[in-house]
């Protein structure tokens, strides 16, 4: 019998791209889904709950994107779940995507961590940010901010732990926690869209910004050492 992956999906305020992207993926075999709803404000959480396939868990306060997939990883670790992929929603991953995720894991089964990355998104900000957070870290990641991604149960075990739940986003410090535990991380090119909805949880205002710098460069220079990638083929 096959193992089924979990889908994680954190969702604020998605209530414009929720509905299509559940649509489409209640339909895949194979996978369990779970909807962890950050205190979303508008008709999210009831379009979530309308799916019977469907499982919701209702975060009462906001914990922002990484809060909530380490809350959608814990439920995985209780369930014993062997491999866990994460994506947004808000229309930027695609479905047909997921299938590249999964093949190369199957392709390099030592890898522990597959991330979905398209280095052509983003805004100047976005890349710079990139660029010194890889020089600063030594972490060869070229899609840092990516949540599409693709964990086994070793990676997952990692970050549900008391450490992950010190992190503010899902980006720097998850992968050097990884780095930390000995895993493997590889990272496959894949196709995104401008999201549909919503705005970037970093990217959306100078204070946000200047917080996400000011955190992580922290954060970079106390845990940062070389950080071993492969890449898809």
């Amino acid at each position: 019998m096959l193992e089924k992956t979990l889908i994680i999906i954190p969702v604020f305020n998605e209530q414009d791209s929720l509905k299509e992207l559940l649509d489409s993926l209640v339909v895949m075999i194979g996978f369990d889904i779970v909807v962890v709803n950050d205190a979303s404000t508008d008709a999210s959480l009831d379009i979530a709950s309308a799916f019977p396939g469907v499982t919701v868990l209702p975060l009462h306060i906001n914990l922002g994107a990484w809060g909530a997939i380490q809350t959608g990883l814990r439920y995985a670790y209780m369930k014993g779940y062997q491999r866990v992929l994460t994506m947004d929603g808000d229309g930027q991953h695609h479905i047909e995507e997921i299938s590249k995720l999964l093949q190369v894991a199957r392709n390099s089964p030592d890898v522990d961590v597959v991330i979905g990355a398209c280095t052509r998104r983003g805004s100047k900000l976005r890349h710079w940010a990139w660029a010194y957070f890889r020089r600063l870290t030594g972490v060869g990641i070229e899609d840092i901010t990516s949540g599409f991604r693709l964990y086994n149960f070793a990676a997952v075990k990692t970050l549900v732990r008391k450490r992950g739940t010190l992190l503010d986003f899902q980006d720097v410090g998850v992968l050097l926690l990884l780095q930390e535990a000995g895993l493997k991380v590889m990272e496959a090119e894949v196709k995104m869209s401008p999201r549909k909805s919503g705005k970037s949880h970093i990217y959306y205002s100078w204070f946000a910004v200047t917080y996400y710098m000011v955190v992580t460069t922290v954060l970079s220079i106390s845990k940062g050492k070389p950080f071993k990638l492969r890449k898809a083929d």
